[in-house]
């Protein structure tokens, strides 16, 4: 995949192209807020976090659950593009990751009573050094049950000086709640950017960009380090050892409302 990756990338260059690539959810008023608040200093320096995805798995629900328990699926390669792509937009470049993965739950039953067999790990979790020095977790499972993890908020972000929860990073628009030294309980903080947009904004973004010769946000550079940041964890559990980043990832700038730009729906 990242070969592949790698030549769309490549032959964009050479025809003058841009390619984008979803998700776009962290243009969304939710995860904007957060990135602001981390931007100006909210929490002091950040230090860690933890991101969770956790679930029993697709079969419980999705009509054709087969293609997430493929070789090239799994949970990382099915939510991990929204939770890394926003940990990019918050911290910049990773510097490496160590990961563990392991197929738990090997023969699953869709609804339909179709028989699965589980060919990519189906739980993965490891540890994530930005070259900022943020160091954090993910756990990306289907293959775990009652989560003790709050579900709108699944990353939390710590600073040497506050707390700050952050929304579903799946969704555009979701709650992001802050605790500095003296604060008592943490706090609701109103969303920095409008709410209301949704999948495409993106695309928006792009049409925007190419209209005044800026780069657009969701780009293909930066869904290329998410693509090599995915397989990192399984190269890293094979290997057993850290796998070091190689590609050039440059955090897009803050989303920013003007005249031309299309109003929230």
């Amino acid at each position: 995949m990242l070969a592949e990756g790698a030549k769309i990338l490549t032959v964009a260059r050479q025809k003058s192209l841009r390619v984008g690539c979803a998700p776009d959810t962290f243009l969304g008023a939710g995860l904007q807020t957060a990135r602001k608040l981390i931007d100006d200093g909210a929490i002091g320096r950040p230090v860690a976090f933890t991101a969770f995805m956790m679930c029993p798995g697709h079969e419980h629900w999705h009509p054709n659950p087969q293609f997430f328990y493929e070789a090239g699926g799994g949970p990382m390669f099915d939510m991990g593009p929204y939770y890394l792509t926003a940990l990019l937009n918050f911290f910049g470049p990773i510097r490496r990751i160590v990961g563990a993965a392991s197929i738990e739950i090997p023969d699953r039953i869709a609804l339909d009573g179709t028989k699965i067999q589980v060919q990519t790990p189906d739980h993965i979790c490891g540890s994530i050094e930005f070259e900022n020095r943020v160091l954090g977790s993910i756990v990306m499972s289907f293959a775990t049950r009652f989560g003790q993890y709050d579900t709108q908020q699944p990353i939390t972000i710590y600073g040497t000086e506050g707390t700050l929860k952050v929304p579903d990073p799946n969704v555009f628009d979701g709650p992001v709640h802050l605790r500095r030294r003296a604060d008592p309980d943490f706090q609701l903080i109103p969303h920095s950017t409008p709410a209301g947009f949704g999948r495409s904004i993106g695309l928006a973004d792009m049409a925007q960009a190419l209209r005044t010769a800026r780069p657009h946000r969701a780009s293909g550079e930066q869904a290329y380090a998410v693509l090599e940041a995915m397989q990192a964890f399984l190269d890293s559990s094979e290997r057993c050892c850290a796998i070091e980043m190689k590609s050039s990832y440059e955090r897009p700038q803050p989303l920013k409302f003007t005249d031309d730009f299309l109003s929230p729906t």
